[in-house]
């Protein structure tokens, strides 16, 4: 009986201590990125997460490097298989994908209670909200500014980078007479393609797709000869890039990679593009020490492509503790340290030279509708190449791409019947 007394009230004494959350397993998010450890943003993100660690003993991250040209298919995969990281990084482009996969956490409860709200670009928190539920956060944005080589335009003799898309066709003009270098770059195919594309065609106050009162969306083009007036005079204006020497014969091949290297070692002068170019800055500081920043020359309205590279949170057992990551990594200590340039806080502006030229466009922002593009990118690549490579007409082009995007809503079920 003594005996049976000392084990209860051993077990009396040690049963909080079993229950108390410093003896239990902490909670291991999985977080899959694309961020290369060895550059600057991936280094800060790294001792960030540390630190967060230390501070949260009760949570784990588990980060998985994955590279950006797979992260896509192995996410599918995961979602399709009910094993979903908890968060990762990602594309605007696959927001409409995952969110019609039913894949994203509703995050609505949480932002309601979130200090940090009114800190984050509203139009950016807009752009990844659905029927009213946030369904994403943004990383970091990737609004798209007018890189020039100031050198060079000033020994052609043009004294202001260009507004509009004819003076940036004249400036052009001027550089390849005085230089010989091109005045301007494009990226003619891959991921930067469509994005080039979708500002141009918001410049002429032309969308891929509307969504339609019934919810789904439809390209309007071959019921608006507005319209399509509108998109034949972008791909003509692609095509007088290329015919009028603006760019480069070899750019309607480029990739980003081959866009920010030429531009980077000073071969032409001009090109859209983001705040990510600084690391090429420090690796070439001789070639970049002219390079400024403009708003990107205009034509019927001012507009820039809107990069929101998201926080995608999917749907699982810990969502509280995923939010509670995730609100740490849009704060100000972390954004100042990982983003300085590129950040979705109004309060994380960034230097003079790769942080407030960019920042300031993010009112003229615009980005893919909410919808699973399915092939509409790669068609959307294919339309430039079109243009430029196969010599099609720019209003044959239009037509196709319009038919295109259609027949993809049609195959993803988006397609609306209504006009």
């Amino acid at each position: 009986m003594k005996f049976l007394k000392i084990g209860l009230l051993l077990g009396a004494l040690l049963s909080p201590l079993a229950l108390s959350p410093a003896w239990a397993d902490p909670v291991t998010l999985n977080f899959w990125v694309a961020w290369d450890p060895s550059q600057a943003d991936g280094k800060a993100a790294i001792a960030k997460i540390a630190q967060f660690e230390r501070n949260h003993p009760n949570i784990k991250i588990k980060t998985q490097t994955i590279a950006f040209q797979t992260l896509h298919d192995k996410l599918v995969t995961s979602i399709a298989s009910g094993d979903a990281p908890d968060l990762s990084w990602g594309l605007i482009e696959w927001f409409g994908e995952f969110d019609r996969m039913k894949a994203l956490a509703d995050l609505t409860p949480y932002a309601a209670k979130w200090s940090d709200r009114e800190a984050i670009y509203p139009n950016a928190l807009k752009e990844l909200t659905v029927g009213g539920r946030l369904l994403a956060l943004p990383n970091y944005l990737g609004l798209r500014g007018l890189l020039y080589h100031a050198d060079i335009l000033r020994q052609a003799g043009v004294s202001a980078p260009p507004m509009t898309w004819d003076e940036l066709v004249q400036a052009s003009g001027k550089i390849k007479q005085a230089t010989g270098k091109p005045g301007f770059g494009i990226a003619g195919k891959g991921v930067r393609s469509p994005q080039e594309l979708i500002m141009y065609l918001a410049q002429n106050d032309v969308q891929i797709a509307k969504r339609q009162p019934d919810g789904k969306f439809r390209n309007d083009w071959g019921d608006d000869p507005a319209a399509m007036k509108r998109a034949t005079e972008v791909f003509a204006f692609y095509r007088g890039l290329l015919d009028k020497g603006v760019i480069a014969p070899q750019a309607s091949g480029w990739g980003w990679e081959e866009e920010d290297t030429n531009f980077s070692l000073g071969q032409y002068a001009m090109v859209i593009n983001g705040s990510w170019i600084r690391n090429r800055a420090e690796q070439s500081p001789e070639q970049m020490k002219d390079v400024r920043v403009a708003a990107p020359p205009q034509h019927l309205k001012a507009a820039t492509f809107f990069e929101i590279s998201p926080f995608y949170i999917y749907k699982g057992k810990h969502l509280d503790e995923t939010w509670e990551f995730a609100a740490f990594m849009l704060g100000k200590d972390y954004q100042a340290a990982v983003f300085p340039d590129r950040s979705p806080r109004m309060d994380v502006q960034g230097d003079a030279i790769w942080g407030t030229p960019f920042t300031s466009l993010t009112p003229i922002g615009v980005s893919f509708p909410p919808m699973a593009l399915g092939s509409i990118t790669r068609d959307m690549e294919e339309s430039i190449g079109r243009v430029l490579l196969k010599n099609e007409e720019p209003a044959a082009v239009a037509a196709w791409l319009g038919k295109q995007i259609n027949k993809s809503l049609r195959q993803t079920g988006q397609l609306s019947a209504q006009n």
